[in-house]
């Protein structure tokens, strides 16, 4: 080991690197709650990721001297922002709706969906090349996937797109 780097200096970087990574994967998760209106979820995340942000910067401002704090700081926050992400796509909390634009598949599209349980809405289009059908179907999210390869088995040509969505009230949604 350099003689400018002590096992002090290294343990510290690694602990606030640790601390940082915990710190941004709750701040991240915390973030695609507040998006989603989960009130309670919101708050426990928001206490902890503070209360670690705190004894994070804390080490690092005791420890300006070492650049190790530093990039352990900076490598902590970036690595946090992954892993939550990560966590946040395997946990796929929340709704999503599809909306599928088929030149010639749609109806036989909507009548998949239909008999796996999802509710469909069709509207007859015109697109640039002529008539399309435009499918818009509302799923949760652990779904999507499932359904894309639903659609794609059909329409390998289908245009589909998504976006996360809120319900506010009434509708179907498959449980």
């Amino acid at each position: 080991m350099p003689d400018w780097l002590t096992w002090t200096e290294l343990l510290t970087a690694l602990l606030i690197f640790g601390l940082r990574v915990s710190d941004m994967t709750l701040d991240t998760l915390r973030v695609l709650f507040v998006m989603r209106g989960k009130r309670p979820v919101v708050w426990i995340l928001g206490f902890f990721q503070a209360s670690i942000f705190v004894v994070a910067i804390t080490s690092v401002l005791s420890n300006l001297d070492s650049p190790l704090s530093v990039i352990g700081y900076a490598g902590g926050f970036a690595t946090g922002n992954l892993v939550g992400m990560v966590i946040e796509e395997r946990l796929a909390v929340g709704h999503t709706h599809i909306r599928i634009i088929s030149p010639k598949w749609g109806a036989a599209i909507a009548h998949r969906l239909r008999d796996e349980g999802y509710a469909v809405t069709e509207i007859s289009a015109r697109g640039k090349d002529g008539m399309v059908t435009i499918l818009n179907c509302s799923v949760l999210r652990k779904n999507v996937d499932r359904v894309g390869r639903m659609i794609s088995e059909i329409d390998e040509t289908a245009f589909i797109t998504a976006e996360d969505v809120r319900p506010i009230r009434r509708g179907f949604w498959r449980a």
